[in-house]
């Protein structure tokens, strides 16, 4: 019998996109013959999976969910080829279906979700009901990403906010000591929506990655090069220009949208002197797609 490879297992899941075990026992059965391999799994009925292989899924939804108790809150992205079907009933419910499934399993990354139970049917596991799915819809779909929060023993709240029809969902993760839930769910909310409309990429300017503070002082170091002034304003102007760049990135010190007099950080301290924000997830439907390109 000839040796089945990782690599003729890859090589019939891209071609057919069916499963990866579904692959090597395909493989097996066929002694190595990949046309044959083809027919077989064509005949288990996972022509559906094959037939939309390899086609772009641009569209999607991003979906989310916060556990009963509170204590564990999910942000997933699937996307799809249409708009039409990212609006389907069906494709929603697949949708929240995942997240409250990486909500109760605690999958590591999106390979290891795939190959795990599904929880509702664990005869079956999330790559074969993703290909149920794709079968009922007609088109290629994918779990692009998910992250999940976790409050483990610590006290605080997690809110999950998705904006509009899906194109942008946000995480937040509280942590107090005092506050009561109504102030934790008012402020989570208003703090997801910021982060929906202002991006910020950190908490406080000690999460910004040094990479990226190295190379936006770069950029303003050739600025004030440019005025042909003495370097010790050149020094200031590239300073005061990362400043005012803090100030947009960084969470806590943007102005708050609902009051722009306030800083969130302001606008926190007035809602409750016990919250602190710990993290925060933001997706936006495609993006993960177009920094892959």
């Amino acid at each position: 019998m000839a040796e089945i490879t990782a690599k003729m297992v890859k090589d019939l899941r891209e071609c057919t996109g069916a499963g990866m075990m579904d692959c090597k026992k395909a493989l097996s059965e066929a002694e190595g013959d990949m046309d044959t391999a083809i027919d077989i799994l064509r005949t288990k009925g996972l022509a559906a999976l094959a037939k939309k292989a390899g086609r772009a899924t641009n569209e999607g939804v991003i979906g989310g969910t916060v556990s009963e108790d509170g204590r564990v809150g999910v942000l997933v992205e699937v996307n799809c080829e249409t708009d039409f079907v990212a609006r389907n009933a069906d494709f929603k419910a697949f949708v929240s279906d995942i997240a409250a499934h990486v909500a109760e399993s605690a999958p590591a990354d999106v390979p290891a979700l795939l190959g795990q139970a599904y929880t509702p049917r664990p005869e079956i596991t999330v790559e074969q009901y993703l290909g149920e799915t794709v079968g009922k819809l007609g088109e290629n779909m994918g779990i692009a990403r998910f992250e999940r929060y976790e409050l483990g023993s610590a006290a605080g709240a997690i809110t999950v906010y998705i904006h509009g029809v899906g194109n942008i969902g946000v995480m937040v993760e509280l942590a107090a000591t005092e506050s009561g839930a109504d102030v934790l769910a008012t402020v989570g909310k208003d703090l997801a929506m910021q982060i929906a409309a202002a991006a910020p990429i950190a908490v406080t300017r000690d999460e910004v990655p040094a990479d990226v503070v190295e190379h936006e002082l770069a950029i303003y170091k050739a600025q004030a090069a440019e005025s042909g002034k003495p370097e010790e304003i050149q020094e200031k102007m590239a300073t005061g220009r990362l400043q005012k760049y803090y100030k947009e990135v960084c969470l806590l010190e943007q102005s708050f949208v609902k009051d722009p007099d306030l800083s969130v950080e302001q606008y926190v301290a007035r809602a409750g002197k016990d919250i602190a924000v710990a993290r925060f997830a933001r997706f936006v439907l495609g993006e993960t797609a177009a920094s892959a390109e």
